[in-house]
């Protein structure tokens, strides 16, 4: 079975970092589940709304590997149960979501904190 990357704060703007996480792990055969505040598509990957993403969560959660964020550190409270219900092997705080709260309640749940960018572990065959 494939390990899927989530994408939270997925976003429909070519300029912004998660719509370029999106496509950069689509070119390294990744498959991706993108949450975001506007439904749309981002090369071969559909952005759904975090509504979608928590009705879908139990059928994510044995598939999920990583989650990767892109959503500075208030908003991420709303996404606590969701991500850690699907019970993820990592979850990397990009540049600018860094959240030692989140981090302290990953550690209770088992799962990694990773202080990173995703796009310079892709390009450095880090991820």
């Amino acid at each position: 079975m494939e390990k899927h990357t989530v994408v939270i704060g997925a976003s429909l703007n070519p300029q912004r970092y998660s719509h370029r996480a999106i496509i950069r792990l689509n070119s390294h055969n990744i498959p991706v589940i993108a949450v975001g505040l506007k439904e749309g598509t981002v090369g071969t990957t559909e952005i759904i709304s975090f509504d979608s993403a928590f009705a879908k969560a139990q059928t994510h959660k044995n598939i999920v590997d990583t989650v990767t964020l892109y959503l500075n550190p208030k908003r991420q409270a709303a996404y606590y149960e969701y991500i850690i219900s699907l019970s993820p092997k990592r979850v990397i705080f990009n540049p600018g979501t860094e959240n030692p709260a989140f981090y302290k309640l990953l550690k209770e749940a088992n799962i990694t904190s990773e202080i990173a960018c995703t796009l310079v572990l892709l390009a450095t065959n880090q991820y």
